[in-house]
């Protein structure tokens, strides 16, 4: 079944460190070498097998070759920042812009994580939020299909993240599958195009629109959740809702909504590399800031079976209850 929902690829141990190792002082300064140099082979030869598998050659000159280094430039130098469990976030200066670069490398210094987004500095946060208070449906009609989605990191590889911890990415499957016809194309998957409708009543809050969907395949890294919508709800939760398509928005920022209300359309813009619905609670606004916190919903159907305050996982299959008048 061809899903391909994975940003980058991230495998992180379970010791925290207090501070820089130097295995991954030495790994960081041979990527800065090879990436100045323009030596992709190289640095494709610095990944683990499963990197390899997900991230061939091909697509390693195509993210940092020609998306990263057209947005951002040459890099100019890599200060170790902090330690996200065992992987290492480097504060990485470029011509043309700051970056956190993620790393992470097995027993044999491989790189078997890597992972680029804009720094922003942590030094706000906000209010912690656990899971959500306010009543939800879900954002969607018609079933839909968990791709990533619960509380351990092999159902969900955005508990590595803490901005996007327990954040679900969503789409569609039929027949084992999710696209008919030619996987090139954005119109061939299931889920391009289809209703995202609010969960709940509240306030949008935030509301990005302009960023171009992806061909499949590709990504955006620098535009993280490409358009995106942020909705507050009347307990002061926020829910974000990514890689939207464009143009499809039909909300703006401080409009109040209704649960039911049609926001936008599923599209594949943002670090996506097919069409999909990044969704997720936090505890503010911005996404760099903010910690994501679990994100349950009552009264849908998942596998057949009615659940009620539930949190779906990897692989399920899900869908609002249908009520019958």
């Amino acid at each position: 079944m061809r899903i391909v929902s994975i940003l980058f690829f991230l495998i992180f141990g379970l010791t925290l460190s207090a501070q820089e190792q130097d295995r991954y002082r030495r790994v960081a300064d041979v990527f800065m070498e090879a990436y100045n140099a323009e030596n992709y082979d190289r640095i494709f030869g610095m990944f683990d097998s499963v990197m390899q598998q997900g991230l061939s050659l091909e697509k390693t000159y195509d993210f940092l070759g020609e998306q990263i280094r057209t947005a951002v430039g040459e890099i100019q130098k890599m200060e170790f920042y902090r330690n996200q469990g065992a992987a290492h976030i480097y504060k990485t200066t470029f011509e043309d812009g700051i970056m956190d670069v993620l790393i992470s490398v097995d027993d044999k210094n491989r790189l078997n994580g890597l992972y680029l987004k804009p720094h922003v500095p942590t030094d706000s946060q906000y209010p912690m939020l656990e899971r959500n208070v306010t009543s939800m449906m879900l954002p969607f009609k018609g079933t839909w299909f968990v791709f990533w989605g619960g509380e351990l990191e092999n159902q969900n590889y955005h508990m590595g993240n803490i901005h996007q911890q327990y954040a679900y990415d969503l789409l569609r499957v039929e027949n084992g599958a999710s696209y008919a016809g030619d996987p090139t194309k954005n119109e061939s998957y299931l889920a391009f195009g289809r209703e995202i409708i609010a969960p709940c009543d509240g306030t949008i809050v935030l509301a990005i629109d302009g960023v171009p969907d992806n061909k499949p395949g590709e990504l955006n890294p620098i535009h993280v959740t490409g358009n995106t919508l942020v909705l507050k709800t009347n307990a002061g939760e926020f829910i974000l809702f990514g890689h939207l398509k464009e143009g499809s928005i039909a909300v703006h920022k401080d409009q109040e909504v209704l649960q039911g209300t049609y926001l936008a359309q599923c599209g594949n813009s943002g670090n996506s590399s097919e069409p999909h619905l990044h969704l997720q609670l936090q505890n503010g606004r911005d996404f760099h800031k903010a910690t994501g916190g679990r994100l349950l919903f009552d009264n849908i159907v998942v596998n057949g079976m009615l659940k009620t305050d539930y949190m779906p996982i990897k692989e399920e299959f899900i869908q609002n209850k249908i009520i019958v008048n």
